[in-house]
């Protein structure tokens, strides 16, 4: 964070300082709400949450770790800067969820208010933000965009999914007087949300993937979420500019939500019609890694090979290369740094090859019907490619898909029949009715179908069936922790595994 004195925090906030001798007493390190993490010169934020509180931790993370003070919604007899709480704000977000005096809602609202000013001293002095959303690839898309900035200058993007209204300004505010760009990853569980995270951090680049069916519980309809998704276009400034996927109808529609430049990419064959920037001879190495030529105005085309898994990734590889390009990139120093940039968040089409030759997929941080039959496609794709060897969808449930989830996990079945993925491992606790609607429908149509109601279960019965070069797939929503099926498996291996 950019250096400012507990004074003038607490005006931006508006706040007030408790137990603190002197109010010029600068912040010179960061902000951070996990205590273990606090180190001397940071801000610490005491953050009440549904397990721990804090503000129980508040006089260690100040006299133990060296945290100038403590941004609160209460004194905690150490030096702090006091919000005070005015009920809780509601809304559906996790940090709110046990919210019942609205002190969370104070420390966050603070957090945010810091967040933009700092975005906008440092928007002043040259930095660029760019924001990113959509239903599906978000995470992966913004690390390829941080991945091609890089190349450029000092780039601050979020860890794994800090995408909410807490983990969107504590990335905000990673940012220093030497950042270039803010890549920001926006998400939504209902309308209004995105157009809040562009007030913290406006951006000047706005990029929408696609629309599809992930939280589609919260919102009801498609149509519901590409009106939230849109929200960030219609956050962007005239001189801003809106990259936006013609390959996704919802998406292309947007371009009349924006009085900023649209710049439009497409890795449809042929390509999307007036499409900028696009993908062309797109092809796909034994174990999914693509490759493809990437056509920009008044560039030559480029071949570009990217070190990530599945074919959906040359869609946000176009999407990160417009990016780079839009900030001023050759198309050559775009693709050196596509080519470089290796998966940086984790359980996301993670592919590890144990020594056995037994090729493990593991995507298992998120899922939903676009991701899920893109995991799927992935997995046929690399078994078709090694003689004998067999396709094991480990799955769980998806979650936040309504009234609709167990048709949705049904339909699941068409992938993996028209894949003709070879196994499919149903891991739920509770065999709930989603799981239940996918396995009975893909067992109607032919697969081999098992279940296992816990972690250990699903690794005992894959270790007692898998044979060289057979390919896992584990993917589920985050909830499931499916991850720790993968994590079995590959700790089997007496060997140094391969990516």
């Amino acid at each position: 964070m950019i250096e400012l004195s507990l004074a003038e925090i607490a005006e931006i906030v508006g706040g007030t300082l408790s137990e603190v001798r002197d109010p010029e007493q600068t912040i010179t390190g960061s902000v951070e709400f996990d205590s273990r993490k606090i180190s001397p010169g940071d801000l610490f934020v005491a953050l009440p949450g549904a397990r721990v509180d804090g503000h129980d931790y508040a006089a260690q993370a100040v006299l133990e770790s060296g945290a100038v003070a403590v941004l609160a919604a209460r004194p905690v007899g150490v030096p702090a800067i006091i919000v005070e709480p005015h009920g809780p704000a509601g809304g559906n977000a996790e940090a709110f969820a046990h919210d019942e005096d609205g002190s969370a809602t104070a420390v966050i609202e603070a957090l945010s208010a810091l967040a933009r000013e700092v975005v906008r001293r440092l928007t002043a002095g040259g930095l660029t933000v760019i924001g990113v959303t959509g239903s599906a690839g978000k995470t992966s898309t913004k690390d390829l965009i941080a991945s091609v900035l890089s190349s450029s200058g000092p780039t601050v993007a979020p860890p794994g999914s800090f995408n909410n209204e807490l983990g969107h300004p504590y990335t905000a505010l990673r940012c220093t007087e030497s950042t270039r760009y803010l890549v920001a990853e926006m998400s939504a569980r209902g309308i209004g949300h995105i157009a809040h995270l562009a007030r913290i951090a406006p951006p000047s680049i706005g990029v929408v993937l696609n629309v599809g069916s992930a939280h589609l519980g919260e919102f009801g309809s498609r149509k519901n979420i590409a009106q939230a998704k849109g929200e960030l276009v219609e956050a962007l400034p005239a001189e801003g500019v809106a990259i936006l996927n013609a390959d996704d109808p919802f998406v292309i529609t947007m371009s009349e939500r924006t009085s900023a430049q649209v710049c439009r990419y497409s890795t449809a064959t042929p390509p999307a019609t007036d499409a900028d920037i696009y993908a062309s001879d797109i092809a796909l190495d034994d174990i999914t890694r693509p490759s493809f030529t990437l056509h920009a105005p008044g560039q030559d085309p480029t071949r570009i090979a990217l070190n990530v898994f599945g074919e959906h990734q040359v869609s946000n590889a176009v999407a990160a290369a417009a990016v780079g390009l839009h900030c001023g990139m050759s198309i050559a120093e775009v693709a050196e740094a596509l080519e470089r940039h290796r998966p940086a968040s984790a359980h996301r089409m993670d592919v590890t090859t144990r020594a056995d030759g037994v090729t493990v997929i593991n995507d298992s941080y998120n899922a939903n019907p676009e991701s899920m039959r893109a995991g799927i496609a992935a997995l046929a794709y690399t078994a078709s490619a090694r003689p004998e060897a067999r396709s094991v969808a480990v799955l769980g449930e998806m979650g936040e898909l309504g009234e609709d989830a167990a048709a949705a996990h049904e339909a699941i079945a068409e992938d993996l029949a028209r894949y003709r993925i070879d196994v499919l491992l149903t891991v739920d606790p509770h065999d709930g009715e989603c799981c239940r609607a996918m396995r009975e429908a893909a067992a109607a149509r032919g697969i081999t179908t098992e279940i296992a109601t816990s972690v250990d279960e699903a690794a005992e019965y894959l270790d007692d069936r898998l044979r060289p070069r057979d390919v896992v797939l584990v993917k589920a929503s985050n909830a499931q922790r499916l991850w720790r099926v993968a994590e079995a498996l590959l700790a089997e291996d007496d060997e140094e595994p391969t990516k």
